[in-house]
């Protein structure tokens, strides 16, 4: 995991090239684009507009800071019970608090808190699990019917990188598959431009989409499929409890644990009950005793 002072955490991922000049990625990569901006001064007036004996606007001067985050989803947690006055649990204590929600599964406050990540270098094959989960996700995926061409890059699977057979395999098949992908469309566009009325089309953007819509079938599960993820906190942790367990596939649980370091390194309190598990093939997982948050 990487951060500059300019950025959110994230995690490269090289791009490799065969002789040939097919591009492909052997490993996932994950980069936090948004994360939560919270300004709780703005409960000032909420606060002051109860009985001064209360003494709920000493809220705002807790001395001890928590991320956007964490503060968010507290002040969620104690906005239910109107827990603001001096007996509440103060920041220091966070994470006790936080403990006693997961302990207690209240988890829905966790719910206001969103991170958007980006995942590339992932194929088609996982995003098509990961959008299954849906309640707390939006997702925004690479459309192959408009792009294509110098963009198309694809992902070797982690069982072939240290296979010297299955790589040069690998490398071979999309070499074939990037040709037969580049002649379909060019053919294609032959047709198109001698008046193939089922190619024809309104514009010229639609005159490319009617082509790499077509030319498109010949790409496989291996071919590159970039996704830009946002969730709530709540459906991240249960995305990590799902696609970063031991049981889920080798692909999808890389991308999903490098994302659980990057929002861990931003949210540590919420994160702090998953404990790494390395697995017997060298890959990390994730296990934590309170999978229903």
């Amino acid at each position: 995991m990487e951060k500059t002072e300019q950025s959110f955490p994230f995690v490269s991922s090289d791009v490799f090239q065969t002789e040939k000049g097919a591009l492909y990625l052997q490993a996932p990569g994950a980069a936090v684009l948004a994360a939560p901006d919270v300004r709780i001064e703005g409960l000032r007036s909420f606060l002051k507009s109860f009985p001064d004996d209360l003494h709920f606007d000493d809220y705002l001067a807790d001395p001890t800071k928590l991320t956007p985050t964490e503060t968010l989803c507290k002040v969620a947690g104690q906005l239910c019970y109107l827990s603001f006055g001096p007996v509440r649990s103060m920041n220091a204590d966070a994470d006790k608090y936080f403990l006693n929600i997961k302990e207690s599964g209240h988890g829905s406050v966790l719910e206001h808190a969103n991170f958007t990540v980006l995942w590339w270098g992932v194929s088609r094959s996982i995003t098509h699990e990961l959008v299954r989960h849906r309640a707390g996700f939006g997702f925004s995926q690479v459309s192959q019917r408009y792009v294509g061409g110098k963009t198309l890059r694809f992902v070797e699977r982690p069982e072939y990188v240290g296979d010297p057979f299955m790589h040069e395999r690998f490398q071979r098949w999309i070499e074939a598959v990037r040709d037969e992908y580049d002649f379909r469309t060019e053919y294609l566009m032959q047709r198109q431009s001698e008046g193939s009325k089922i190619l024809s089309a309104e514009s010229k953007t639609d005159l490319r989409k009617k082509v790499r819509g077509a030319a498109r079938s010949v790409l496989g599960n291996e071919t590159e499929a970039p996704i830009l993820i946002t969730a709530n906190v709540r459906a991240w942790r249960h995305l990590f409890n799902m696609r970063a367990s031991e049981h889920a596939e080798v692909e999808i649980r890389r991308a999903a644990y490098q994302t659980f370091k990057c929002l861990n390194s931003m949210a540590p309190t919420i994160f702090s009950d998953f404990a790494d598990v390395e697995l017997g093939d060298g890959t990390m997982a994730l296990s934590t005793p309170f999978p229903k948050v």
